[in-house]
């Protein structure tokens, strides 16, 4: 496929795979997708580990980087400048509260355990500037921002280096925004998405946001994001103005994903209203496979869920306690597991490989577009 965002990335069909699993980004641009490596979850240390991983293993195929540089922190956490001050923060009761609700499941964390406190990891903006400057010492064809407006050093680093600076938005108007401060690519994320989302659907999204952009004269290609789980959606979405699409969820479900054997089991049993937005993993709006965790978190009993990040300190240690308990054979904690995955999760019928999703899309792209030209004849 030939037009300007593959140009731009080097990408051979327009289908960008978000993963925060470098087997996912490997194997999906080696298949002739574009992967995007999430970053969020490592310490730059880490990060720096794992590009150097797909650098030796992707054969040369384009990819790109997910970093997350909030614009806005929470005034409740802006004196901390450590992981340490942060866990100190967390009170007694929202500890508690943790524990109870993980003792309810027969899941137990060690105290040393309880709180991820390890530095240099965490969404805070510090942590994003840090990765971003990883990143750039790759060979990444894109950089992606979420959390509001990307970073001037994002933008004006990717410019010196012709690396794509991209955006992801929820409304028309962060859109606009992100094209003013110089972005390269819109990333228009409906509420259907998984992970942090606005509440405007897709459907309606997309086409607002190209409109926009036209109207305000900025000629910058839009992917679109959230629900797209078929070449047909991926379709409907390029036939709105989008030149591609972004997708995560999707993924989730393949054998190389970082996703455990029973989440991969739970995303082919859900249906598409089993999944919720709520604050209660990271602290802010995030789509999840809805538990219950999140219905005690945001339940009345609740003390109410901590501000990013110190939400993340308290969920991901329980999370991965709770993946363990499954293994152990604790079939009550099964009923605790979770992940971010979008609405789109009703669409997911079976496990299948990165490379098959890939050729799913491509074919089912082909046939979309075909029956439409059809009709025009």
């Amino acid at each position: 496929m030939d037009n300007a965002l593959c140009r731009m990335t080097g990408a051979e069909f327009p289908l960008f795979a978000f993963s925060h699993c470098r087997d996912v980004v490997v194997a999906v641009s080696k298949a002739g997708g574009f992967g995007v490596f999430g970053a969020a979850a490592y310490t730059p240390e880490q990060f720096e580990q794992e590009l150097a991983w797909i650098d030796a293993h992707i054969d040369g195929k384009p990819y790109g980087v997910d970093v997350l540089v909030p614009e806005t922190v929470d005034p409740r956490v802006t004196q901390f400048t450590s992981n340490a001050q942060r866990a100190a923060a967390i009170s007694d009761e929202h500890k508690s509260f943790t524990a109870d609700l993980l003792g309810r499941y027969g899941v137990s964390i060690p105290d040393s355990e309880a709180l991820r406190i390890r530095e240099g990891a965490g969404i805070t903006p510090e942590n994003g500037q840090a990765l971003m400057e990883v990143a750039f010492r790759h060979p990444i064809r894109l950089i992606a921002n979420a959390l509001g407006i990307a970073p001037p050093e994002m933008i004006a680093e990717g410019k010196k280096r012709g690396i794509p600076v991209a955006a992801l938005v929820g409304a028309k108007e962060h859109a606009l925004r992100q094209a003013a401060a110089g972005v390269d690519i819109i990333v228009a994320q409906g509420g259907e998405a998984g992970g942090h989302c606005g509440e405007v659907s897709t459907l309606v999204l997309v086409p607002e946001v190209v409109r926009a952009l036209k109207a305000a004269g900025k000629d910058i290609p839009v992917l679109a994001a959230g629900g797209i789980m078929t070449g047909g959606q991926m379709a409907a979405m390029m036939a709105a103005g989008a030149q591609g699409a972004w997708c995560g969820s999707v993924w989730l479900s393949t054998p190389e994903a970082e996703t455990s054997p029973a989440f991969r089991q739970k995303m082919v049993d859900a249906r598409s209203r089993d999944t919720v937005r709520s604050k209660a993993r990271t602290g802010k709006p995030a789509r999840q496979l809805k538990t219950a965790w999140h219905e005690a978190w945001d339940g009345p009993a609740s003390p109410g869920t901590l501000p990013m990040p110190l939400m993340g300190m308290v969920s991901e240690p329980s999370f991965a306690h709770i993946e363990k308990a499954v293994v152990n054979g604790n079939e009550e904690a099964r009923d605790l597991v979770s992940y971010f995955v979008g609405q789109g999760v009703g669409l997911i019928e079976a496990e299948r490989s990165c490379r098959q999703v890939v050729q799913d899309f491509r074919e089912e792209f082909a046939e979309a577009v075909l029956g439409l030209t059809s009709m025009l004849e």
